[in-house]
């Protein structure tokens, strides 16, 4: 047996999202990290072992503007280029190949931490068994990070934590028991097959058990369905889920094998020519320890989306709870409730308030069994980890506990990372550009939509999502109706800038609608005191349709109502009531929109915004946009002009890449394009230097969202312009934002 140490700025254990996130982040500011986990891959839950989608707060694309940007996002992208078809294998090598590129991060696969030292309440080292090389390490380092999911090394380190459900009384929650205990949310296994084109049978192994009679195979079981397809074969949540994980992992193939034998041998499925090409042996697990921070988030601060000052990361999938019984339960394999839209998380909730040098991301944050169950999916943890680990960083090089460590530094680290946060505005007093006179050679300032020819009945009502700035006096619509009649209309606000959805109604206007196609014009007269978005409603009108478009403005939207007689996005779980964005779906206008045109002209897209501090939609879209088919006629010019001449040693340009799509890393659902159209393409950085403009860099094939050039040496200039020649396919060029930094913030 070998015996080594070593010694780093930062340690962080688990190798899920979270632990990838939180390493990269440390290491990609100048950390020295290492990074422990437990199994030959990354990834967690996600990787090839378990098999689960990444999601997040765009919750299969119920919430609007909301999927991650920072690591996981860049994790998205990549995988999107690279993966498109879903290969959970090739889905590794992308979060491998993310953290092998870290030159100050050592990675230590394989690796289970069995021992943690304590020195005063701090934790100095943490001691891992390397499993096939017969390796002990002894890891020694200021800030500790556990992103195990089951919360192992906070556990040895003292740090107190839960383990089940709170009582009500507790903190008020209504979804919480009445007593206190220790039910969890189960693990899960999955399987996958594939079609031979021959005859293949099937011989039940021993442990297969006969589903008749269980309520199983009354689920909906389908031969094309796989992987996390099968996410309600789910059990153990009765169990303690590490100390009975072998159990369960049994129990679970007796019920996987079983359902397999159902579709191969009763005879009621086409499935001769399938057979399996896999079957998990690792038990994904949702659920076990909980520390406690020096906040505990509940259901109140999700569903009332609590505005927390020192918020670091962000959710929004539903408070998804799973029953007890598991599979074998009677009744719906889970209960979801969605917030109106994204929902703070604070950094309070991701330190120890015992153990001062430890932070914690994923499964394991404070917070309670109902809050968790939003915050616990992967995409959500993966932001937490980017969090942690430039928090982490951050008190390597000053000392001290995560409690002390100035928030406002913090953030302004992540708005600079372009980490996951929405709505989080910092003075960076290190950026050039906040003083820069910002212009661009095209601005789009009409809002509207060319029609297509089509038109879609009003037989529901619905919604059409437009920014405000400065005024929304007139909306003019194409319409087509059977009989002269009236077209009555309401304008909303959304309550908060980061929601999608009618929450307040401002006012209403009735329209006289003629018999036939015409342009229809709705008065709104709607100023508001600061750009906000508003939602035009179109009441369900019999006999009368109005036209649609494709190609839209950025941040404009189509909401359809839903009707009693829709089907739920997802059979095994049915809605419930009163939820703003699940009444009120974008999906299936995604690409598409009203044909439609505003006045007065809008403000929204100024090319000014690339500096207003926001990088992504909040109560607007936040990015400069020029006018369609600008690139046609060449190329397109934004200019920054500086006050006076300064040193610039880094340019940071972030790219629109569509939040508002929806990606998931394995096999939930595929998009059209491997590169998010929107995506700047082909550019050039050039700075003016002494009166005439140099080349700083050029990039053609960009399919990033976060471009950050350093340059050899630093240029003094007085002025800096992105040169765009291509898109990745959008007719406009959009850009989120540009950062400009001398030497002093460029290390």
């Amino acid at each position: 047996m070998q015996c080594r140490s070593e010694q780093q700025d930062v340690v962080v254990v688990g190798g899920g999202l979270a632990g990838v996130c939180a390493a990269v982040a440390a290491a990609r500011l100048g950390s020295r990290v290492a990074l422990v986990g437990n199994r030959p891959v990354l990834g967690g839950n996600s990787s090839s072992e378990v098999r689960v989608w990444v999601v997040g707060a765009t919750a299969h694309g119920t919430h609007r503007f909301a999927r991650e940007t920072g690591l996981i996002g860049e994790l998205f992208l990549e995988n999107q280029f690279r993966n498109p078809q879903g290969n959970p294998v090739y889905w590794d090598q992308v979060v491998l190949d993310l953290v092998r590129a870290e030159p100050l991060l050592a990675l230590h696969l394989n690796t289970d931490v069995r021992h943690v030292e304590t020195v005063e309440g701090r934790i100095v080292a943490v001691t891992g068994w390397t499993m096939g090389s017969e390796i002990e390490t002894r890891f020694e380092a200021p800030v500790f990070l556990d992103c195990t999911g089951d919360g192992s090394v906070g556990a040895m380190a003292g740090a107190p934590f839960r383990v089940g459900r709170e009582a009500r009384a507790e903190f008020g929650e209504p979804w919480a028991p009445d007593v206190a205990d220790t039910e969890l949310l189960g693990s899960s296994i999955f399987f996958s097959s594939h079609d031979t084109g021959e005859r293949e049978k099937f011989v039940a192994p021993a442990i297969a058990r006969d589903l008749r009679g269980t309520g199983i195979l009354e689920r909906v079981v389908r031969t094309g369905d796989k992987g996390c397809n099968y996410w309600w074969i789910e059990w153990g949540g009765e169990l303690d889920t590490v100390a009975e994980n072998e159990r369960i992992r049994d129990e679970l193939w007796s019920v996987v094998f079983g359902i397999w034998d159902h579709i191969k041998n009763s005879g009621q499925f086409e499935s001769e020519t399938l057979t399996l090409d896999w079957v998990g042996s690792v038990p994904g697990k949702r659920e076990y320890r909980r520390f406690l921070g020096d906040h505990t988030l509940t259901q109140q601060d999700l569903l009332q989306q609590r505005h927390f000052p020192d918020a670091v990361a962000f959710g929004g999938w539903s408070i998804d709870l799973h029953p007890v019984e598991g599979v074998y339960a009677s009744h719906a394999g889970a209960r979801q409730r969605y917030t109106d839209g994204t929902y703070d998380i604070p950094f309070r909730s991701l330190y120890s308030r015992d153990v001062p040098n430890l932070l914690f991301a994923g499964r394991n944050i404070s917070a309670t069994h109902v809050a968790f169950g939003s915050t616990r999916v992967m995409a959500t943890c993966a932001a937490q980890g980017q969090a942690v680990g430039t928090a982490a960083h951050l008190l390597a090089g000053r000392g001290g506990g995560a409690r002390e460590l100035p928030v406002v530094e913090l953030q302004r680290t992540l708005l600079r990372e372009d980490a996951p946060l929405i709505g989080v505005v910092v003075e960076d007093p290190h950026d050039l550009a906040r003083n820069a006179r910002v212009s661009a050679d095209s601005e789009l300032r009409t809002l509207g939509t060319v029609g297509d020819g089509g038109f879609t009945d009003l037989d529901r009502d619905l919604g059409l999502l437009v920014p405000v700035d400065p005024a929304l006096r007139t909306l003019r619509l194409r319409t087509r109706s059977e009989n002269p009649q009236t077209l009555v209309a309401e304008l909303w606000t959304t309550g908060r800038p980061q929601n999608y959805v009618p929450a307040e109604r401002v006012t209403t206007v009735k329209t006289d609608v003629r018999a036939g196609e015409q342009d229809t014009e709705l008065v709104l007269d709607h100023v508001p005191a600061a750009p906000e978005n508003v939602v035009v409603v179109l009441r369900a009108t019999p006999g009368l349709a109005v036209g649609t478009g494709g190609e839209h403005p950025y941040g404009v939207l189509v909401l359809s109502s839903r009707l009693d007689a829709d089907a739920p996005f997802d059979a095994l779980i049915p809605d419930e009531p009163d939820q703003p964005v699940t009444d009120w779906e974008a999906r299936s206008w995604r690409g598409r929109s009203l044909a439609f045109s505003t006045e007065p002209p809008t403000r929204a897209y100024r090319a000014a915004n690339v500096v207003d501090g926001l990088a992504r939609p909040f109560g607007g879209p936040h990015l400069w946009s020029s006018a369609p088919g600008a690139l046609d006629t060449g190329a397109v010019t934004l200019r920054l002009d500086l006050p006076e001449p300064a040193a610039l040693a880094e340019v940071r340009v972030v790219f629109n890449d569509d939040v508002d799509a929806d990606l998931v890393n394995l096999h939930h659902h595929r998009t059209p394009w491997e590169v998010v159209p929107d995506l700047v393409r082909d550019y050039r950085l050039e700075g003016r230097v002494g009166g005439r403009w140099v080349e700083l860099a050029a990039v053609e094939g960009n399919r990033h969202r976060h471009r950050v050039h350093r340059l050899r040496s630093p240029v003094e200039t007085d002025g800096v312009r992105l040169v765009v020649t291509a898109t990745n396919g959008a007719r406009t060029v959009t850009v989120c934002a540009v950062r400009l930094y001398g030497p002093p913030a460029a290390g």
